[in-house]
């Protein structure tokens, strides 16, 4: 990750030696109740009510996707990023290489985690926000994304107060700001490096909200796609800080993957989205070496594109149906334990590392490490995301109701 130099998380991409990952793809990964799916055809035509076929189930495989990439980042961040394999290092003091050669060759790739993440979050958020109001899109945005990350600021800043010496903890200010989730926008460091791929996720979030308050069709998500793509190309030459950020250049092209490969899903395959997505791929390939040379530095460009079109290809797969008899519950909460678990694993787990590194053999520390953060990901799930989403939801559609009575003159 950009800027977890010297022991300080800052909010840049390589603070923990990978690009983010996602910030959270959505509660559930599955077609709104009744929906149907329609005729890509038919949609073209701007007849967005023709079904094709009845509705699919949950979509299961994307939530052990899900947990999968999570497990490649968290590897990376332990075992396989430029900063581990360094000698002396503060995580494990002797490079990783040395240590664990296979497990560091396996793990310098695990940040491809990140484009996976984000390719799912195009998928997931379109997916969630069909036939759904803008308010209804902002309340699920908020009880999805808040209480899980409020919970990690004050178990990852507590931990760094008790276990010092790998990570610079940031003043009262900062870490309040944190709160927020805009530190980014004040160029304010992160509690933990992590956290700068919500940055990515809340502007992914702002911009694909201007498509649903007007209504979602497969027509308009064709024109965001071909529009976003064509800011986020123009927006590295025109060297323009304000359409650099909001085209986000640097990840546009997986959210546009995902939203692709979603119609795909929805109204079927045709040209083009099978164009689409063939350019998000193109542009994917350059960003992924772009990254290897200026932040990685311990995997191949060949392996790394391998890696992420064996991904878009199960997603594919996913988007047209193959996947559909995967209906095993337990991965149901395998998807939940994602995003707490994301949340927490870096900065506490390298700390937690630092200091049993002397205690047991490397690679069983990794593994006990990441079986404690999801165990806590689950209590985290279950004792705090869900009563505080419930609370929220409460509060923000009573607030809602407030306003819109306020302003019929009630």
């Amino acid at each position: 990750m950009r800027g977890a130099r010297n022991g300080t998380l800052t909010s840049t991409r390589a603070d923990h030696g990978h690009r983010p990952p996602p910030g959270p793809s959505e509660d559930s990964p599955a077609r709104p109740p009744g929906a149907a799916r329609w005729s890509g055809a038919a949609s073209a035509r701007g007849q967005d009510r023709t079904p094709l076929r009845r509705a699919r189930p949950r979509l299961y495989a994307v939530d052990g996707i899900r947990l999968i990439a999570a497990l490649m980042v968290a590897l990376h961040h332990y075992a396989g990023t430029d900063r581990v394999d360094r000698a002396p290092n503060p995580i494990w003091d002797r490079p990783a290489s040395d240590l664990m050669p296979t497990v560091f060759r396996l793990a310098s790739y695990g940040w491809i985690g990140v484009e996976i993440f984000f390719v799912i979050s195009g998928f997931v958020i379109c997916m969630s926000c069909w036939g759904r109001t803008p308010r209804q899109f902002f309340v699920s945005r908020v009880i999805r994304l808040y209480p899980a990350y409020w919970f990690a600021i004050a178990f990852t800043t507590a931990v760094l107060a008790l276990l010092p010496g790998v990570w610079e903890r940031l003043g009262p200010r900062e870490t309040l700001l944190n709160l927020t989730m805009l530190q980014a926008g004040s160029g304010v460091g992160n509690v933990d490096g992590v956290y700068w791929t919500l940055w990515s996720e809340l502007r992914f979030y702002l911009l694909f909200l201007l498509v649903v308050v007007t209504g979602l069709t497969y027509r308009k998500v064709v024109v965001f796609c071909c529009a976003w793509g064509a800011a986020a190309m123009l927006a590295p030459a025109a060297r323009l800080p304000l359409l650099d950020l909001v085209a986000n250049p640097d990840g546009a092209w997986y959210f546009i993957a995902g939203l692709a490969l979603y119609l795909m899903h929805r109204f079927g395959q045709d040209l083009l989205l099978w164009g689409i997505l063939g350019m998000s791929w193109l542009m994917a390939q350059r960003e992924l070496g772009t990254r290897i040379d200026e932040v990685e530095h311990v995997s191949g460009w060949r392996g790394s594109v391998a890696i992420y079109t064996a991904f878009l290809l199960v997603m594919v797969a996913v988007a047209l149906g193959a996947t559909d008899r995967v209906r095993w519950q337990w991965l149901v909460t395998a998807g939940a334990l994602t995003y707490p678990f994301y949340l927490l694993h870096y900065a506490a787990g390298t700390a937690v590392i630092s200091r049993l590194r002397d205690t047991m053999d490397a690679r069983l520390l990794v593994v006990l490490v990441v079986a404690g953060f999801l165990a806590l990901s689950w209590v985290v799930h279950r004792w705090v995301e869900r009563p505080l989403a419930g609370m929220l939801k409460r509060g923000l559609d009573s607030s809602f109701t407030r306003m819109r009575d306020a302003g019929s003159g009630g």
